[in-house]
């Protein structure tokens, strides 16, 4: 006799719905995806987002393709996916700076980093590295903390407003409990090139961006964010062991899906990314972006201490969008 009662049609319901996402996932992709970056093109996020998508097209014969999507501080692209259907076919690359800082930043916006979105895989994180003019007189980092407490609030640093710069640098005068002035600029670029006429005191800067200078002795590189020293700066100490224990910082970039997107689809791209960022992972260490490719679940994880992390950085210093 057939079992037409409420619960039996519910389960009925669920295993329905089970097989066609593990359908969907078997067939997965069957055409072009859709990576959006937020910002334009050549910065941190545009280049991990490039690396992935050119080697998820060599492994799974479909288009993995980069759409940059810049403005409003990574605004226009992150809703973007926010709001794109739950598929698999439109993702996003995303930082600490779109998934914590801008939030935090800004307040109330169209979407939650949290709630509307599924982290997919943590893909690379980048050391920063911090150099200062060598006009400075400061060769490590605790000659760098005694020099800004002699001179509170002269030492200058700078970036773009919210981005890794701005933000390491606000994390450093936390724990190193030092007064410095942020000088506010248009781009990671350009603050270089003041620190390079000795406009500003100092950068933090992504390692692969400013380590070329550093080596050429146009600025004076003093200590890496990261946990280990780098492979490609093997001379250059950490922060952690040169007088400031509890300075690990990273930049991280990762990819995401729009909330809803079936777990084994999920589960796919995320095999099939770490297979793919395997094949380049000694290519990315020589340039300073180190892989991570974890688990959905592992970079879930790390998000729930990370975004509280950054986002305590932004409301204790204060910062507002320019």
């Amino acid at each position: 006799m057939l079992d037409f009662s409420p619960s039996r049609l519910k389960s009925l319901g669920f295993l329905l719905a089970f097989c066609a996402c593990a359908a969907a996932a078997q067939t997965y992709p069957s055409k072009q995806v859709r990576i959006v970056v937020p910002f334009s093109p050549g910065g941190g996020t545009d280049v991990a987002a490039r690396v992935l998508s050119q080697k998820l097209t060599e492994r799974v014969g479909q288009t993995f393709f980069v759409d940059n999507r810049p403005g409003a501080s990574g605004i226009i692209g992150t809703e973007i996916v926010a709001k794109s259907a739950p598929d698999g076919y439109t993702l996003l690359v995303g930082s600490q700076t779109v998934m914590a800082v801008v939030p935090a930043m800004y307040g109330k916006l169209n979407y939650d980093t949290v709630r509307d979105f599924v982290p997919v895989i943590r893909i690379i994180d980048t050391p920063t590295l911090i150099a200062v003019h060598p006009s400075l007189p400061a060769k490590s980092v605790k000659e760098l903390i005694a020099l800004a407490k002699s001179r509170p609030g002269q030492l200058t640093f700078g970036g773009s407003t919210g981005g890794t710069p701005h933000m390491f640098g606000e994390l450093f005068k936390t724990l190193a409990k030092v007064d410095m002035l942020f000088v506010p600029y248009k781009g990671e670029g350009p603050a270089i090139i003041d620190a390079l006429g000795g406009q500003i005191s100092m950068v933090f800067s992504n390692l692969p961006t400013v380590l070329p200078v550093t080596q050429g002795g146009k600025l004076r590189a003093l200590a890496v964010s990261s946990a280990q020293r780098v492979p490609s700066a093997p001379e250059i100490p950490t922060v952690t062991e040169s007088g400031l224990p509890d300075y690990i910082a990273n930049s991280w970039f990762g990819l995401y899906a729009p909330a809803g997107t079936p777990r084994e689809i999920v589960t796919r791209i995320n095999t099939e990314s770490t297979s793919a960022l395997n094949e380049v992972k000694d290519r990315l260490a020589e340039q300073g972006m180190f892989l991570v490719a974890n688990t959905a679940e592992q970079f879930a994880d790390f998000l729930k201490t990370e975004i509280p992390r950054w986002t305590k950085v932004v409301k204790d210093s204060g910062i507002k969008p320019q």
